[in-house]
């Protein structure tokens, strides 16, 4: 499969726009990080019935491991958990093609 390096680097800067404005608007302090995950519509209503604020963005599933992979990256957030809990989750064969970040400390009350 070819994969589209700008359209791979587009989204991952435009998600990491968002992000860090979001995180900066809801006064994230130091311990505060965010938990991203590749998610199905059905989750990503679930997480954001759950937490406020969400980051969820639609994207192709054929570029979508790549740019989880790149902001998990430049989060600086390991990817040894998130592979074991995804549990090789991949884009194509589950109907994942959102991208969803939100804060576990930050849940709607």
């Amino acid at each position: 499969m070819i994969v589209d390096k700008q359209a791979i680097e587009k989204q991952t800067r435009m998600y990491m726009f968002d992000l860090l404005n979001t995180a900066k608007e809801h006064g994230f302090k130091g311990e505060d990080n965010w938990e991203l995950s590749m998610a199905t519509d059905i989750e990503r209503i679930k997480i954001q019935k759950d937490y406020y604020p969400t980051i969820a963005a639609r994207i192709f599933p054929e570029i979508l491991l790549q740019v989880f992979h790149t902001i998990k990256s430049r989060l600086n957030q390991s990817d040894y958990q998130e592979n074991r809990k995804e549990g090789g989750r991949t884009a194509l064969n589950e109907e994942l093609t959102y991208l969803v970040a939100f804060n576990p400390k930050r849940p709607r009350t």
